[in-house]
């Protein structure tokens, strides 16, 4: 069990060095930007995704480190009457896209999170973004998908393994909770 045990570990810490530094701070002055105008953050995923959408929302309306403001972020996952009337009358593929649309404005950014990059209803809900006037960025993994291509900016954790790449999606918007909070409030 030792060397099971090391080698996750060592597998983890691959995924991590992994990230692109760049990608992610771009994005965070992206999202830093879109608070210093007033917007808010928009953020969507399926499974383990969706986890993380709500952890990063509850990261910023609640506090990352700092006792500060709350900022606007919304994770599109917890709406449960919101999630189940839209994929009954809609269809699942349309359960981020609806909720985006009634939301969202012009300058907001939404961050789609798919370890795949292939979700159909983060897809969906990415061109609808794009056409509101709303700054997209993923948070992928493997290649990136469809959903790196549809992206103003894409961050692509490149290695094959679901959780390792969720893992490093926690790194990175820990790193953003921080960066945000070191700007909006110094």
């Amino acid at each position: 069990m030792k060397s099971q045990i090391e080698a996750q570990i060592k597998a983890s810490i691959e995924a991590k060095q992994a990230i692109p530094v760049e990608a992610v701070e771009i994005a965070a002055k992206v999202i830093i930007s879109a608070y210093q105008s007033g917007n808010k953050l928009l953020i969507a995923g399926n499974g383990g995704s969706a986890a993380d959408a709500q952890h990063i929302a509850a990261e910023l309306v609640g506090r990352y480190l700092k006792n500060r403001d709350p900022l606007p972020a919304i994770a599109l996952t917890t709406d449960t009457s919101g999630i189940t009337a839209i994929s009954n009358d809609f269809g699942y593929d349309l359960v981020f896209e609806r909720q985006l649309h009634g939301l969202g404005v012009r300058g907001d950014v939404f961050l789609a999170i798919s370890t795949s990059g292939q979700s159909t209803n983060l897809i969906n809900a990415i061109k609808k973004a794009k056409d509101m006037g709303i700054h997209v960025v993923t948070l992928t993994g493997k290649d990136g998908g469809e959903m790196a291509k549809l992206a103003d900016t894409s961050i692509c954790v490149a290695v094959p393994d679901t959780p390792r790449i969720q893992e490093a999606h926690i790194v990175i918007y820990h790193i953003w909770c921080d960066m945000i909070e070191q700007q909006l409030f110094p």
